[in-house]
C-alpha cells in the first residue's frame, strides 16, 4: 500500500529521522511565518515537511549606519574605557563595526572593546565577536538577556561603565536595573524594527489566524509579534487573534525573548530548546501532529483529521474549507447525529439565509467524494449526519 504514513514510517526509519524531520510531519497543516530575514530559508525547512506555509513578513530591519544616536553612543564609548560590553545579536554587532569602519572609527572601536569584558547573549552574537577578533568574556546557557541582566547584577557595578547593544527594541527595564545598581550605562541603538511597507499579507493573516484557518504561527522576533498584535488591533480583530492563540492556532517562538509580547497577554506557546530556525521547525513538527489531529474509525477506515487534510487509511487528501468544517464539527460527536442547523453555522462566511440547506448538501457531497470510501458520512433521514462511529469506540 502507498499510503501516506505507511511512506512516513518506512521512511523515517530507512534514513534515521526522527519523527519531527520526517518529510510528511506537517502535511496537512497550514503555517503562518512571519519572518522578514531568513523567511525563505525558514519557509523551506516547513515545506520540505509538507506544510503549507502563508508568508506574512511582519517587520522590516532599517540599518542606522548614519544615525547621529549611533554614532554618539560610539564617540562615548571611545571617551573613557568601558568596563562591560553587552552583545544582544550577531547582526547587530556586525553593524555596529561596519558603521564604525565607514566613520574610520573601526580600529579605535575594537581597541577599546577588546579592553572590556564582552557579554555575549548567545552563540550568534558571540560568533561575530570572534569573527571580529576579539575575545568572549562568558555567554549564559539560556541564550537569554535576564540570566545576563542576572549575571551583571550579581555583581558590585558601582562606578562600572556598561555598553548595551540593543537589538531593535529599547531594553527599558534591562537598563533601568543597571543603573539602578549603579552603574553607567551606553544605550548602543544599531538598528530598528519598523513595519513592513505592505501590511496586506499580515492583515490577512491576521483574518486568516482569527477564523482558524491557519494551524500555527511561526515567530522568530518579538518586534514581529508586536507588529502583528498592531495590525490585529487597527482592523478591531486584536481579541479575536488572542483568542484564537489561547485555543485551536499554535504560537510557535523561536525564543523566550520572542515569546514574552504573548506570554503577557496569557497566550501559551511552545519554543525549541534551542533558539535556531531548524530547532523551531522541528518543534512544530514534533508538536502539530501530537496536538492538533483528531483520529478516529469510522465506516471501518481509519481517518487522522488535520488542519486543512485528511489521511483516510494512510492517504492524504486535502479537503476545500466547507467540507473540512463540516467534518470537523461531525468529529466534534463521532457517532452522533447532528443537525443540519448545526452544520449550516459552522459553513465559512456563515449560514445563508436564501440557500442554507443545499450550502449543507453541497458540503456533504464534495465531503463524501474527497474522502473516497463510502460509508464514512451516514445521513439520517430527516435529522442531519453522522460519522459511522461505534460509540462506545470513540
Amino acid at each position: 500500500m502507498t499510503a501516506l504514513l505507511e511512506e512516513t514510517q518506512l521512511a523515517t526509519l530507512a534514513e534515521g529521522l526522527s519523527p519531527e524531520t520526517a518529510p510528511n510531519a506537517l502535511s496537512g497543516f497550514t503555517i503562518g511565518v512571519t519572518a522578514t530575514r531568513r523567511r525563505e530559508e525558514f519557509s523551506a525547512l516547513l515545506e520540505r515537511r509538507g506544510a503549507r506555509v502563508v508568508r506574512a513578513p511582519a517587520i522590516r530591519l532599517v540599518p542606522l549606519t548614519e544615525d547621529v544616536d549611533l554614532m554618539s553612543a560610539t564617540r562615548e564609548c571611545l571617551a573613557t574605557p568601558v568596563d562591560d560590553v553587552v552583545v544582544t545579536t550577531g547582526v547587530g554587532f556586525r553593524g555596529w563595526v561596519a558603521a564604525a569602519e565607514g566613520w574610520g572609527l573601526a580600529g579605535h572601536l575594537t581597541a577599546r572593546l577588546a579592553d572590556a569584558r564582552l557579554l555575549t547573549r548567545g552563540p550568534k552574537a558571540r560568533g561575530a565577536v570572534r569573527a571580529a577578533g576579539l575575545t568572549d568574556h562568558w555567554t549564559p546557557a539560556t541564550e537569554s538577556c535576564e540570566e545576563v541582566l542576572r549575571y551583571l547584577l550579581s555583581q558590585d557595578l558601582r562606578g562600572r561603565r556598561i555598553a548595551v547593544q540593543l537589538h531593535g527594541e529599547p531594553l527599558t527595564g534591562f537598563v533601568a536595573d543597571l543603573r539602578a545598581a549603579g552603574a553607567e550605562v551606553i544605550e548602543v541603538p544599531v538598528y530598528q524594527w519598523l513595519p513592513y511597507r505592505d501590511t496586506s499579507p499580515l492583515r490577512r493573516l491576521v483574518s486568516q489566524v482569527a477564523s482558524g484557518a491557519i494551524d500555527a504561527v511561526a515567530f522568530t522576533s518579538a518586534p514581529a509579534v508586536h507588529a502583528m498584535l498592531n495590525a490585529a488591533r487597527a482592523d478591531g480583530l486584536e481579541e479575536a487573534l488572542l483568542a484564537a492563540f489561547r485555543g485551536p492556532v499554535t504560537a510557535a517562538c523561536v525564543g523566550p525573548v520572542t515569546a514574552q509580547p504573548l506570554v503577557a497577554k496569557g497566550v501559551p506557546v511552545i519554543q525549541p530548546e534551542r533558539s535556531r530556525l531548524g530547532s523551531l521547525a522541528r518543534t512544530l513538527a514534533r508538536h502539530l501532529p501530537e496536538n492538533s489531529v483528531t483520529r478516529l474509525t469510522a465506516g471501518g477506515h481509519e481517518l487522522e483529521i488535520r488542519g486543512h487534510a485528511v489521511v483516510v487509511d494512510g492517504e492524504l487528501k486535502p479537503l476545500p474549507p466547507a467540507p473540512m468544517a463540516v467534518l470537523k464539527r461531525l468529529a466534534d460527536r463521532p457517532g452522533h447525529v447532528v443537525a443540519r442547523g448545526d452544520l449550516r453555522m459552522v459553513l465559512p462566511g456563515g449560514p445563508s439565509r436564501d440557500s442554507a440547506e443545499h450550502a449543507v448538501e453541497m458540503a456533504i457531497t464534495r465531503l463524501r467524494r474527497a474522502l473516497g470510501p463510502s460509508g464514512i458520512v451516514e445521513t439520517v433521514v430527516k435529522r442531519g449526519y453522522r460519522l459511522a462511529c461505534d460509540r462506545e469506540d470513540v
